[in-house]
């Protein structure tokens, strides 16, 4: 994967995710009153992310199976409440693990 993908991809989230908090603003000008629509806003970036982030994962080692397991490791650490950076390493470990047996 190069490196330009990865900062082009870095620059599109980042833009989507400013865009989605700031549109809001802009065009209200007013305290928001719905605890709803508070709720929706401070949930849609992490939504953003998500989809935009996960298919990415998939793509992004030599097979499909390896993707899965550091996928599931992933999951498994961040249940677990552990630190980002340990989630991060365990998951690319799993899948390291899992392409170097041959899966």
């Amino acid at each position: 994967m190069k490196i330009s993908y990865i900062l082009i991809g870095i620059a599109v989230m980042a833009g989507v995710t400013y865009l989605i908090r700031m549109i809001p603003m802009v065009f209200l000008r007013k305290k928001i009153n719905s605890v709803w629509f508070q709720s929706f806003l401070y949930y849609v970036p992490y939504a953003v992310l998500t989809a935009m982030t996960v298919p990415a994962v998939f793509s992004s080692t030599g097979t499909p199976i390896s993707a899965i397991v550091g996928f599931a490791v992933a999951i498994i650490l961040a249940f677990f409440e552990r630190k980002l950076l340990f989630v991060a390493l365990g998951a690319s470990f799993a899948a390291l693990i899992t392409q170097l047996l041959g899966f």
